[in-house]
């Protein structure tokens, strides 16, 4: 592995118009992919990188337990925290089935609450947002989890521990641009109205975390343009788009290259990752399910997490080793 992957060691202190159209029967054969380990599991972004092959673990608590169906979205961080989670239980003896890039919030709550998927992991905002439905920002991040605990909680579902990085949704241009627009802040993008194009995922246009919000909050109403997760960096060095949403934990933010305007009325909201699971699983499972899952979301801090994206994202590298250095290297595999 590269220098960058020595670096992992967690410090000891923190739908677009395709996806609307699928059934949540299809959405984990055709919208996604499947294996019952992380031994065959490999995200499109990264095809040509070397996947890490997991040996189910012979002895620990979970051996002789019922298999755990977990579920990620789609984009490289959730292959990450898919790859995490599964390959840390995998070495506790638990059985996981991991059905990766199945889609947005929208599409993957679907599937869970239709029993296709047992577990994912859910950044808390996006799910108030997004799926709750809520238009009202929390006061904290953790006035965000407890509301996110307590709406799933309505599904026989609860949450784990949240993660001490967050991953908010962000705008992000190049300095030129923003040198050209004096952009320090999203408000300043108001005095551009329909002359600043803006890139985002197609489901960004029906958000509150979104298009609405930013008409709401800021008064900012630019030209929206589609743009898939995976191409938002190249269409913005493009020149596509003079503006994209991009992920505040993206790798490529190391660069320097990008300049992200400051959020200072949340639009945003607060976005730690917190796994969803239905308490039926927990309890069937055992206590150690949960330590481990817990144990794992511990030591996700921001820059652990930056540098496993920058890894996937920038050197090609597979979400399944990226994820096997990090959990080796903090004696969890």
């Amino acid at each position: 592995m590269t220098s960058r992957l020595s670096r992992y060691r967690a410090p000891s202190m923190r739908l677009g118009a395709l996806a609307a159209t699928c059934a949540v029967s299809l959405a984990l054969a055709a919208c996604g992919s499947s294996s019952k380990s992380s031994s065959s599991s490999s995200s499109t972004s990264t095809t040509t990188a070397t996947v890490f092959v997991v040996k189910p673990a012979t002895s620990g608590p979970g051996v002789g337990k019922p298999a755990v169906t977990i579920g990620d979205k789609n984009f490289s961080e959730e292959y990450i925290l898919g790859q995490l989670y599964t390959q840390a239980l995998e070495a506790k003896g638990y059985t996981i089935n991991l059905h990766e890039n199945i889609g947005s919030s929208e599409i993957i709550w679907k599937a869970f609450t239709s029993g296709s998927i047992d577990f994912y992991p859910e950044y808390t905002g996006t799910l108030l947002s997004a799926v709750a439905g809520q238009t009202k920002e929390p006061a904290s991040a953790a006035a965000a989890y407890a509301e996110a605990k307590a709406y799933v909680e309505k599904y026989g579902a609860t949450l784990l521990n949240y993660t001490p990085f967050y991953d908010s949704d962000a705008l992000a241009t190049l300095p030129s641009y923003a040198s050209a627009h004096n952009l320090v802040s999203i408000a300043d993008l108001k005095p551009l109205g329909k002359a600043v194009t803006l890139g985002g995922p197609p489901e960004f246009a029906t958000r509150f975390q979104g298009l609405l919000g930013l008409k709401q909050l800021y008064g900012v109403v630019p030209t929206f343009k589609p743009i898939a997760i995976e191409l938002s960096y190249k269409a913005l060095e493009s020149g596509q788009v003079d503006v994209q949403l991009v992920f505040s934990t993206d790798g490529q933010l190391l660069s320097g290259k990008f300049k992200v305007l400051t959020d200072p009325l949340h639009v945003f909201g607060f976005q730690n990752v917190a796994p969803v699971v239905k308490q039926s699983v927990l309890a069937a499972e055992g206590p150690a399910f949960a330590e481990t899952i817990n144990k794992v979301s511990a030591l996700l801090t921001i820059p652990a997490i930056q540098q496993m994206n920058a890894a996937v994202s920038i050197d090609k590298q597979s979400p399944s080793s990226v994820a096997h250095s990090f959990l080796a290297s903090n004696g969890l595999s």
